[in-house]
């Protein structure tokens, strides 16, 4: 079973018999920003700190919850005023931001690598966060993976290979598509809206198509992603009809799909009835009647991380923790011990237990954990050790449009801002416009907004 926050706490005020008081003075003390505002991940966090202090006399740790929206404007005050925290838990393009800035403990990133070992990591988690010159502006700790879920069961009947590459995406999209039945082979995004740009981004980076190339100079108007924006077009014929974004998992839901695009925030919904009644109604799409729950889908769902076309590639999103300079090296050095406490099994599977699915681990073996498959809305133990793991192996091939060879390009994140991709996949899927001439209009655009 996983640990109570009160077992966590009364183990760790016994050591070698000894009562320990985590309100003993402390000589250091760590300040830590997390992103997690929510007021029941506080409690979480709180009591991992009071936790960590019980083990660490003469330590203490300041938890502070900052709204990722407002980290890098509260930063940006706390450094000039010489108040930056010890350590902060943000997302990935936060962290590339903070590292070019220079002021992250790189050195300290790499003593904390070295003492749990860079092997135990997601390659290509720890690889999204090295920076030019091969250090690291953070390390991995929770992240979400996208893939396709697919029926395991109708690919078997139909014997189609798992939907692994281009060629096997398409083939199986056709194979399982029914009109007459209201039957559909896949789902991909062809709404104005960010599932369209996550899916179409996944596939354009298996095709090696980008936005940037390492000098920064815009090159997504490529023979690539050309390539890219025609197969998907393709494949969204095979689509329920009209524009559609995840809502549309309906269909899976309901029977009356073969495979769709989701992140691994959709595991609660293949697994827990009450979760996924709301796909199994009748009151999103005139043409699905609503359903049952049913119990054995969740064994009858595959899931295909990796698409691999030119090369491997998943699409997610990572946090990590920062470590920032400290101005001495005891200060470092707490902060070293806190960072490698919240890697120790007990601590990390607590962290991420605080959303099952949505937070994910970096680390390899945890996955297959029997305490991390017993996450508190006995979701992962339906799934099981094998498969848990091969939803996490996505990490190993994580890529994104932001960062190339080490460099993040910030104008990247405003080009998602205004739906540029999304505009140009519905013009084509949905309003029938020439690809190259929507990527052309779309490369327009960018161009505008890399100039502002």
């Amino acid at each position: 079973m996983t640990p109570s926050k009160s077992t966590l706490v009364a183990s760790a005020l016994v050591v070698n018999g000894l009562m320990l008081s985590p309100l003993a003075a402390a000589a250091t003390t760590v300040e830590f920003w997390t992103a997690q505002t929510q007021s029941d991940r506080m409690q979480t966090i709180q009591v991992l700190a009071s936790t960590f202090e019980a083990l660490n006399q003469g330590i203490s740790v300041k938890v502070v919850p900052v709204d990722e929206n407002e980290m890098a404007t509260q930063m940006a005050a706390a450094v000039a005023a010489g108040t930056q925290p010890n350590l902060i838990e943000v997302n990935s393009e936060i962290i590339m931001a903070f590292g070019e800035e220079g002021i992250v403990d790189a050195d300290l990133h790499q003593q904390v690598l070295n003492d749990i070992g860079a092997e135990r990591f997601h390659e290509g988690a720890l690889t999204s966060l090295k920076s030019p010159n091969n250090t690291y502006y953070g390390l991995p700790y929770h992240g979400w993976i996208q893939g396709i879920w697919y029926r395991t069961d109708w690919f078997e009947e139909a014997g189609l290979e798992p939907p692994t590459t281009w060629e096997s995406i398409e083939a199986a999209a056709e194979a399982l598509t029914d009109r007459r039945a209201n039957q559909y082979g896949i789902l991909v995004g062809t709404k104005q809206d960010s599932y369209t740009e996550q899916v179409f981004t996944q596939l354009a980076l298996s095709n090696d198509a980008q936005q940037f190339d390492a000098e920064g100079n815009l090159v997504f108007n490529s023979p690539a992603m050309l390539e890219t924006l025609e197969f998907y077009n393709r494949l969204a014929q095979y689509n329920p009809p009209g524009p559609q974004n995840w809502r549309a998992r309906d269909y899976y839901m309901q029977g009356k799909m073969g495979m769709f695009f989701y992140s691994s925030y959709i595991m609660d919904d293949l697994a827990l009835a009450e979760v996924a009644k709301g796909s199994l109604t009748a009151e999103n799409f005139k043409d699905l009647v609503g359903g049952t729950f049913d119990p054995e889908l969740v064994k009858k769902t595959g899931f295909a991380p990796i698409i691999t076309h030119k090369s491997p590639s998943s699409y997610g999103t990572i946090s990590g923790l920062v470590a920032l300079d400290a101005g001495s090296d005891e200060q470092a050095q707490a902060t070293a011990k806190f960072m490698e406490f919240l890697y120790e099994p007990a601590s990390y599977i607590s962290f991420l237990h605080m959303a099952p699915g949505g937070m994910n681990p970096m680390l390899k073996g945890i996955a297959e954990d029997p305490v991390y498959l017993n996450d508190p809305n006995g979701v992962f133990e339906l799934y099981g050790p094998e498969k848990m793991t091969q939803i996490v192996s996505g990490f190993e091939d994580i890529r994104s449009f932001s960062v190339v060879e080490g460099r993040t390009f910030p104008k990247s994140g405003e080009i998602f801002s205004k739906s540029v991709i999304p505009r140009m996949v519905y013009s084509v899927a949905i309003e029938g416009q020439d690809p190259q001439a929507a990527l052309d209009e779309a490369e327009q655009e960018m161009q505008a907004i890399v100039g502002e």
